[in-house]
């Protein structure tokens, strides 16, 4: 059965922790789809620091776009991050904040047509102030957009504050019914 679970919040939040560890508790062997694109030396080792997390019970797999080539009906997938994802679309398409949309939303829906269980992990960026950058304006708003259009096929969306979570949007197939 298809399941998708979006966790999101700000910078720091505990997002990636938490949903390790939620991934952990829904299968023994999990898989870690990275989509980040190594930029600097200080981000590589930001991806060396969540690596160390990991133990072998994972399943690492890096993709920085195309997550539809990957076939993994059947498990649980973390997919971290969106932000990062939606990067990689929105500098490769020259900050043309429609065509990486539609670029992201039509990966998306080839990726999650696999029965599996997806666990997301994005930033809410737009909760700060509005930038003086367009640029960072533009992609602030394709993001926000993709998280909405995550969001809105989600099972269950989780937003994480200060290291705690708490549920935006549960999913009704986990209710007890009396």
């Amino acid at each position: 059965m298809k399941r998708i679970i979006l966790i999101t919040g700000g910078s720091r939040s505990g997002k990636s922790t938490y949903a390790e560890k939620l991934a952990l508790s829904l299968s023994s062997t999990p898989v870690y789809l990275a989509t980040a694109r190594i930029w600097d030396e200080e981000f590589r080792k930001r991806v060396i620091h969540h690596q160390a997390r990991r133990g072998p019970e994972w399943t690492n797999i890096e993709e920085e776009k195309e997550l539809s080539r990957h076939a993994l009906s059947g498990r649980t997938i973390l997919i971290d991050c969106i932000t990062l994802w939606c990067t990689n679309f929105f500098f490769d398409l020259k900050a043309d904040t429609d065509q990486a949309l539609t670029a992201a939303k039509e990966e998306f829906d080839r990726f999650t047509s696999q029965d599996a269980t997806f666990i997301f992990v994005t930033n809410e960026i737009g909760m700060g102030g509005t930038s003086e950058n367009e640029i960072q304006r533009k992609f602030t708003d394709m993001q926000g957009w993709m998280n909405q259009y995550i969001a809105s096929q989600a099972d269950e969306v989780i937003l994480m504050v200060s290291g705690i979570p708490v549920k935006i949007k549960e999913d009704k197939r986990l209710k007890i019914r009396d």
